[in-house]
C-alpha cells in the first residue's frame, strides 16, 4: 500500500512533477502551454510526451485542473 493512497510514479513522471513544482509560479497554477514548455525545457520532452506524462500526472491525481489551468495536488 502506498502511504499517501496514490500509485507510485514512473521515475520520468516523478522527475516531470519536480520539474512542474519547481517552477510553479506564485499564484499555484500553470497553462498547458507553460507546462508543456517546462517539460521540454527541463526534461526535454516534445509535446506529445509532455502531454503524455501530464496526463498520467493528472490520472494518477497529482494534477488537477481549474479553469483550464493546470494546479498540483498537496506538493
Amino acid at each position: 500500500m502506498v502511504p499517501n493512497g496514490k500509485s507510485p510514479l514512473s521515475p520520468l513522471a516523478q522527475e516531470s512533477l519536480d520539474a512542474l513544482a519547481r517552477a510553479l509560479p506564485d499564484e499555484g497554477e500553470l497553462t498547458y502551454e507553460q507546462a508543456y514548455a517546462i517539460l521540454e525545457e527541463q526534461e526535454g520532452l516534445e509535446q506529445p510526451a509532455a502531454e503524455d506524462i501530464i496526463e498520467r500526472l493528472y490520472m494518477k491525481g497529482h494534477l488537477y485542473e481549474v479553469e483550464g489551468k493546470l494546479r498540483l495536488t498537496d506538493y
